[in-house]
Formats: structure tokens, sequence, C-alpha cells
């Protein structure tokens, strides 16, 4: 460590859908803080993780897989995603080394160009590749853009995770931290606990059900004995999802309010309960409001 002047900044965390960046972001703050899930374009909003390295507070943004949108809510996810680049200290491409330099990867390589801040490359899934092949690969993106350094690392094992980490620890600007020493993520309990049943839902029903569902956190009421009363409502477009996500007797909405209630009493570091509803909201990806409660801006 080079100094221990306190510094903190933002980092954003840039990629395709599915490149790996919420294992990533777990792994480099040490918690969960985002959902990982098989299904691509699982992030939405800008999830911020909070990591402490030495005196450096580094406060990651999980921004939403960059692709070539389609719908009002793709449209809405990118913007937001080049958003977050362009108000952080640093921004991180990350490419998963697997897929190489493939269409999606290019054309988030030709648009760093306009992001001004300094920029890092991280080649994720190195263990899948072999080592002359990821040598090619960091060679051909750094005739793309400008990157200060170059990592290689699995999310996934933690394997080189670390030298991210104290590479940020003397990048960025000094300055007081900006949030708790103890703090892991900026997003409020209610936030966190219905991403991780949204997590539990797509893990679930993946292959059955549309991305275009959605997860509210409607009641947390501490109870007499300390305990928390949780009540969220899952949104779906049609009622043959509604189905989809009962399930037979209701053994899916069960098996999928068990994984989640588990894992939020965990965070919540109390005894839950939680209920979970499912309710048809036809064309809820067109309505303002659901926007604003995923903190994105609703487009033209």
């Amino acid at each position: 460590m080079a100094d221990d002047v306190k510094r903190a900044g933002f980092v954003a965390l840039l990629g395709a859908p599915n490149a790996g960046k919420s294992t990533l972001l777990n792994a480099l703050v040490g918690a969960k803080v985002s959902i990982v899930s098989h299904k691509v374009q699982t992030t939405r909003t800008l999830v911020r993780g909070i990591a402490m390295s030495g005196p450096t507070q580094v406060v990651f943004v999980d921004t939403p897989g960059i692709f070539a949108p389609k719908r009002r809510l793709d449209r809405a996810m990118v913007s937001s995603a080049w958003g977050g680049a362009g108000d952080a200290d640093i921004a991180g491409l990350l490419i998963d080394a697997k897929k190489g330099l493939d269409d999606a990867n290019l054309a988030i390589l030709e648009r760093l160009g306009d992001v001004r801040q300094p920029k890092f490359l991280i080649l994720n899934k190195v263990d899948l590749v072999r080592p002359e092949v990821l040598l090619k690969l960091a060679a051909l993106a750094a005739e793309k853009a400008d990157f200060e350094k170059t990592f290689m690392v699995s999310a996934l094992t933690g394997s080189g995770v670390a030298d991210v980490m104290t590479w940020l620890e003397t990048r960025l600007p000094e300055g007081p931290w900006l949030y708790p020493e103890d703090q892991i993520s900026d997003l409020p309990l209610r936030m966190l606990a219905a991403e991780i049943t949204r997590e539990k839902l797509f893990l679930r029903l993946h292959e059955e059900l549309p991305y275009e569902s959605h997860v509210e956190t409607e009641q947390w009421k501490v109870q007499g004995d300390g305990s928390v009363r949780i009540e969220q409502t899952i949104y779906v477009e049609r009622d043959s999802q509604k189905k989809i996500v009962i399930g037979k007797a209701g053994q899916t909405i069960k098996a999928i309010s068990t994984a989640a209630r588990k894992e939020i009493a965990e965070m919540a570091e109390v005894d839950v309960h939680l209920f979970l509803f499912v309710k048809v909201r036809e064309n809820w990806a067109n309505d303002p409001e659901r926007y604003r409660e995923m903190g994105l801006e609703f487009p033209d």
C-alpha cells in the first residue's frame, strides 16, 4: 500500500449481458449485493456495492448489461449503463474471455471512446481460456480503447480479484469516505429484498418466464418479537405467466418464497416472515411509475 491517505470514488462496471459483472461485484465487495442469474439482462438498475481496501473506499456501480435495445425497458437500461460510466471516476470494461470480441463487445469498445473517464479492462473467466488466446484478446481490445491497466480474473473463483482492488486502492481520488465503513450497498433493504426474490424467481423459471417480470416490496413491518413481516408482489404481464409462477398446487411459489426468505433473513440478520403475491399488470414495461421504482429514466 503506497500511503494511508483516505480515498474514495466510484468505479463503473460495464459489459455485455452475462459477462459476469454481478458475480464480479459480489466478489469485489465480499458479499452479495447484486443478483446473479442464467437469464440475460437481470441487472436493471445501477446497483452500488461498497468495498474497503486499506484506506480506500471503492464504490462499484454494477450497470445493466449493454446490448442492442429493442423495447422501451431495454433502452432505459442501456441509457442507465452509459450514464453510470459517465458519472464514475473510473470505468472498467468486463469481457467474457470465452466469448472474446463478439459483436456485442465490439460495439461497446466502439462507443467506449466517448467515455472521458480513465478506463481499465477486466478479462473474466480466464480459467476457461488458453493463455495465448488471452494475450491476443487483451492486445486486440487495447487497440480499440485506451486502457490504463488490464486484469485477468475469474469472478466465480475469486482469482485475480484482489489485484483489481490493490490497483484501485491508490487510483481513486483523495477524500473522505462516502458511506459508513461497514455499509456494503446503497440499495434500501426493501429493494435488496425484492432483488433477492426476483433472482430466485429467475433461477427457478428462467426458461419459462419472460424477463418482463418485476418484484416490489409492498410492506416491511417489524414485529413485536423483532422479526420482520415482508409482503412482496410479483408482477407479470399475462394470466398464463401467473399460473407458471404459482405452479401446481402452489409448489413453485412456495419454493421461491422459501429460498428468498432464507437469503433475506441472512442479509437483514433478523427472522423473516415472507408473503408473496402474484398479480397481472399488463404492459407494465410501459408504465413510467415502474421505471421510477427501479431508478430508471422513462424513455420517450
